[in-house]
């Protein structure tokens, strides 16, 4: 197996699981490695959390009546 064909197994989930049992034996261990995080350590990671602010603006027209 190639170092292409390594990577995009440790990348690409899909390609992944359309390997074979032995394909995927002969992989070497990804150099990330496995790591679960809790929700609470995912809030203290860098992109963790998304705050979106907004506001609404409202402005107001009278409109003009005619003289009769």
């Amino acid at each position: 197996m190639s170092k292409l064909d390594v990577v995009r197994a440790w990348k690409d989930e899909e390609y992944f699981s359309g390997l074979s049992e032995s394909e995927r034996s002969r992989l070497p261990g990804n150099p990330a490695g496995m790591m679960e995080l809790t929700d609470e350590e995912m809030g203290f990671a860098e992109g963790g959390t998304v705050t979106i602010f907004t506001f609404t603006l409202i402005i107001y027209c009278p409109s003009e009546q005619a003289e009769e």
